[in-house]
């Protein structure tokens, strides 16, 4: 989590080097409380002189003119602000593609990556399967999905037009032409046992959970974040739904705070799931649980 600096960010001139507008940049950001201020700076210096890291590092004494320091101004102060550096790039990587984001979709998140690699190494991947991820946002596990796996055909399920904006715009971008955008309410309106795979991100923060109004959460779009008193309202729905939407057995994979794995865990028993495994992330916390669609069993009538 970062602090938010106050007063000006105006510390450069017109006349500036790369390597002090570097240095200054980071020694603000520091001193307002960001942790990657190193990398921030970087980040926000390349963008505003237009250039790739190897030309900073390589000719750290190439000057700014006032365009590019007025630009790395404005930068600077919206970072001050809390802004997210997502939203101020207007990208972010992900799974090894780099995706438009901005206001309206939650920023993706490197902990997410481990519902895309759980899904292509569970998965056979050449066959026609077909798929959804729900919460879609700015289409992030959609189309690292449907980058990975050309044979399946990814469903992107989200209501926020303005999210689903932003998801075609990456879709175009990417050419993922077996990636489908939908304009739904999670499974609603999905046909009963039509998907092999479901894999979702969903809103699983507690309504008053003070983290809420920390970091770059603020910035992102509530309903994206928080699910109820207990975090765990979207998860249930998905639950449900899915057993309904799956053929049988068909796999679930959700995202859950790190706190969350044993109620998720109770919820797929409870709800006659089989194979209910959580999954931990970098940091060694639980991070994913996921559950296959028990297998139709044909009963003879004698």
């Amino acid at each position: 989590m970062t602090s938010r600096g106050s007063g000006s960010a105006d510390v450069k001139g017109p006349d500036i080097s790369l390597g002090s507008a570097l240095r200054d940049t980071r020694a603000r950001l520091s001193q307002a409380g960001f942790v990657e201020a190193r990398l921030e700076a970087e980040l926000l210096l390349l963008e505003a002189a237009t250039i790739g890291r190897a030309t900073l590092y390589a000719w750290p004494e190439r000057r700014l003119d006032i365009d590019q320091s007025r630009r790395l101004d404005d930068l600077l102060r919206r970072r001050l602000a809390g802004e997210p550096i997502a939203y101020i790039l207007g990208r972010t990587g992900f799974h090894a593609i780099e995706l438009d984001v901005g206001p309206g979709a939650l920023i993706p998140r490197s902990d997410t990556e481990l519902l895309v690699d759980w899904a292509l190494e569970a998965l056979p991947a050449q066959a026609p399967l077909t798929c959804a991820d729900l919460g879609s946002g700015s289409g992030a596990i959609a189309l690292a999905l449907a980058r990975g796996r050309p044979a399946w055909r990814v469903l992107a399920v989200e209501r926020s037009p303005r999210a689903l904006r932003i998801a075609e715009a990456n879709r175009h971008r990417l050419g993922a032409a077996n990636v489908q955008l939908i304009r739904g309410d999670w499974l609603a309106g999905i046909a009963p046992m039509s998907l092999d795979l479901v894999v979702s991100n969903p809103p699983y923060v507690r309504a008053r959970d003070p983290h809420l109004s920390r970091g770059d959460l603020p910035f992102e779009p509530a309903e994206a974040l928080a699910s109820g008193i207990d975090g765990l309202r979207d998860i249930r729905r998905i639950v449900t739904q899915a057993r309904h939407a799956l053929r049988a057995g068909g796999l679930l994979l959700l995202e859950h705070g790190r706190d969350q794995g044993a109620e998720v865990r109770a919820l797929f028993h409870r709800d006659g799931w089989r194979a209910i495994v959580t999954r931990r992330d970098l940091a060694g916390l639980e991070r994913a649980t996921g559950a296959r669609l028990p297998p139709v069993t044909n009963t003879r009538v004698h």
